[in-house]
């Protein structure tokens, strides 16, 4: 049961989806704005253990040229060691 994380296009909110079952059919959409535009974005694991979540809670995103054209990363936050 894999959680799915995305990003709307439109009001630029993270948001994850947990997929039960890969035959079910599902409405995605953005809980901040209701857009049904949005991509998938690969995120790090992180886990905790016993400290306080510190610093910027908004998303990095870092953009650089590469093979295919631009590709962008996004650091999303969480707690790090």
């Amino acid at each position: 049961m894999p959680i799915y994380e995305f990003k709307c296009l439109k009001c630029q909110e993270f948001f994850e989806m947990l997929i039960m079952n890969s035959d079910d059919e599902i409405k995605l959409q953005c809980p901040k704005c209701n857009s049904e535009e949005f991509e998938r974005v690969i995120s790090s694991t992180n886990f905790n253990m016993g400290s306080e979540i510190k610093g910027n809670q908004g998303a990095d995103v870092t953009t650089r040229a590469c093979s295919s054209g631009t590709c962008t990363t996004y650091d999303i936050p969480g707690p790090t060691r």
